[in-house]
């Protein structure tokens, strides 16, 4: 079959013409070397395509070779040059030989268009027109093969935006725009899930979809049976389309202008595909939470998404970018769209803050319950520098001087390095304020405030703080331990507390047994507790100890039953408790000792009666090498 065509085609090329001297020789037209391929494309059929092959002749003619693939066997297609381009049609302007349904061929030579108007091969490679190919003569509507040429044929360059589902589930796509020879723009709307028998008007509008604008161009009609729409665009220019500020809408009708089927940004409005995505998290009204995502534009602005889930029905929810953490809250940098609470979305264009802004802006979102109601926030969450790593750090919090209240501390690094810390204590007195601290040193050596949180609320035993005087980096080596107080009136009655840092325990624990000795009765444990810093947190528990009595307690060197100097001192056990908890970092004369060192210590633990008392033992017991 290619044989054939290429012999057809040599025949074809070779058909005699009538000169343009008006004598009846005959000529074969020689070329010139000069040729031109036009893509014809399918049409109203499937699978019937091809090109157009313009040849300059040597004599000033011009020979067209039209190759179809896919016609049906026997068939004469007419096929003719139009004026303008496809996509808004135009009277025939030159008519070529009907193309062999069996060969798939055509070949024309001409001097003049149809109506004698002389045309030259430079001239057609600048004409306004375009080719179809008919199904047949008494098919002329039905075009098989159809294809812009000279100034309308297409360069190959072209721009493809997204045009995502709206207000009907289900329909979407995308527009392509096309560079023409002559710089205008082909237009070609392509949508899934139209319904059939549609018509569907559409739109370049200027701005943002999130903003809003004015009608600028517009499309032809989206045929709902094909979910397409081709249009040339004379007016805008293809190297416009990038930098235009603009966004296209196509709507279910003309009658239902306001539901929009399919929309999408253009030109600088364009998505690069870089987002960034924050947590929105539940506030002050249970469920209701979901996120917000920044996503660039071409133009460096930013769109604004916001997704709540379990916004009520019909609500209206004011949005806001907050200057500040969330913990320390700010004044109003940005108004968002508010939310829909139908379908808990707001989208919004942020041109006030680049994308690059965002990621470092020193801000958190707000969303409202109302607009009269603005102090009770829905769902929150810090962005920009301020937003969450992941990393994070939790300490206990164990029960003080009130049974029954304890909880933990977490620290969270925020992108700026920052920390935010959430006490969360348990079983804290209903309308309760307390006052909560870092204090310097372990807490069985106490010391002053090194940075103030933000008071526990005690209906909801919470308190929220940005820690912006300590890096999160600086945490995990931090000398220090945590107090919550009972009110800011009663600093001295502590309802939890613990060790942070490097003062944090590890979880390695040993226990060693104090006998009763000089007073019957009165016997316990000494608990040595490894910090992360190597260290130990000691801690003795008394059984019977004598009330309003403090019971000096030491480790001396060797064992009990040959006794020895004092090594080190413990704090005193308290009568009324039976407890002491003590630092052990270094011995009385300043010796360094380790955790792992006291369980090879060759020592043990005495504990008087009193300070006045010291040769009554009223516990006693070996540790370490002597256990």
């Amino acid at each position: 079959m290619k044989k054939f065509k290429l012999l057809f085609l040599f025949v074809l090329t070779s058909l005699v013409y009538t000169s343009c001297n008006d004598d009846d020789d005959l000529m074969v037209p020689e070329p010139s070397g000069n040729t031109v391929v036009y893509q014809l494309g399918s049409k109203d059929v499937d699978g019937i395509f091809g090109k157009a092959t313009f040849v300059e002749n040597t004599d000033a003619s011009v020979t067209v070779v039209l190759d179809i693939e896919g016609t049906p066997s026997d068939g004469l297609h007419p096929a003719h040059i139009h004026f303008n381009t496809a996509a808004e049609g135009g009277d025939i302007a030159l008519t070529f030989t009907p193309v062999d349904g069996n060969s798939g061929l055509s070949a024309t030579t001409f001097t003049t268009l149809n109506d004698g108007t002389a045309i030259s091969y430079a001239e057609l490679l600048n004409f306004d027109g375009y080719i179809n190919v008919h199904l047949s003569a008494d098919e002329l509507g039905t075009v098989v093969a159809q294809g812009d040429i000279g100034q309308n044929a297409l360069s190959g360059t072209s721009i493809i935006y997204d045009l995502g589902e709206k207000d009907v589930t289900g329909i979407s796509g995308n527009i392509t725009f096309s560079e023409r020879n002559n710089g205008e723009t082909l237009a070609v709307i392509e949508l899934d899930g139209t319904p059939a028998g549609g018509s569907h008007p559409a739109h370049i509008h200027a701005n943002t979809a999130a903003e809003t604008g004015a009608i600028l161009y517009t499309f032809n009609t989206v045929n709902g049976d094909t979910g397409t729409s081709v249009t040339s665009l004379s007016s805008l220019m293809f190297s416009d389309i990038e930098d235009i500020d603009a966004y296209v809408n196509v709507h279910l009708s003309m009658d239902n202008l306001a539901t929009i089927v399919a929309q999408g940004d253009i030109g600088q409005n364009d998505l690069t595909g870089t987002t960034k995505v924050y947590d929105l998290g539940e506030k002050d009204v249970v469920g209701i939470s979901g996120d917000i995502t920044f996503s660039e534009r071409v133009n460096g602005e930013a769109l604004a998404v916001i997704d709540i889930a379990n916004t009520p029905a019909g609500g209206m929810h004011p949005a806001h970018i907050h200057a500040n953490t969330a913990a320390e809250s700010g004044a109003i940098l940005f108004t968002f769209n508010v939310v829909n609470g139908d379908t808990g979305m707001s989208a919004t264009n942020v041109d006030a803050y680049s994308y690059a802004d965002i990621l470092d802006i020193d801000a958190y979102v707000n969303v409202h319950l109302s607009a009269t109601q603005l102090s009770t926030i829905v769902a929150q969450g810090d962005i920009g520098q301020n937003d969450l790593t992941g990393s994070t750090i939790v300490y206990d919090l164990g029960e003080k001087d009130v049974a029954g209240i304890s909880g933990d501390i977490t620290f969270s690094e925020r992108v700026n390095g920052e920390a935010l810390a959430v006490i969360d204590i348990a079983n804290t007195p209903a309308g309760g304020m307390h006052p909560a601290h870092i204090h310097e040193n372990t807490a069985a050596e106490t010391g002053g405030i090194l940075f103030t949180f933000n008071v526990v609320d005690g209906d909801t035993g919470m308190s929220v703080t940005n820690v912006d005087t300590i890096d999160y980096s600086a945490i995990e080596d931090l000398d220090a331990y945590v107090n919550v107080h009972l009110s800011a009136t009663q600093l001295g009655t502590i309802v939890a507390q613990g060790d942070i840092g490097r003062n944090d325990l590890t979880g390695d624990s040993k226990v060693y047994t104090l006998n009763e000795k000089d007073v019957a009765g009165i016997m316990g444990t000494a608990t040595f507790y490894k910090r992360v810093d190597g260290s130990s947190l000691a801690v003795l528990d008394i059984e019977n100890t004598v009330a309003g009595e403090m019971h000096p307690s030491h480790i001396h060197e060797n064992d009990a039953a040959t006794g020895g100097p004092i090594a080190f001192s413990f704090n005193p056990v308290n009568g009324d408790t039976g407890l002491s908890m003590t630092q052990v970092e270094e011995l009385d004369d300043s010796t360094a000792i380790t955790y792992d060192e006291i369980l090879t210590f060759d020592g043990y633990i005495n504990v008087h009666l009193s300070a006045t008392q010291l040769s009554t033992i009223v516990a006693q017991g070996n540790i370490g090498s002597n256990e």
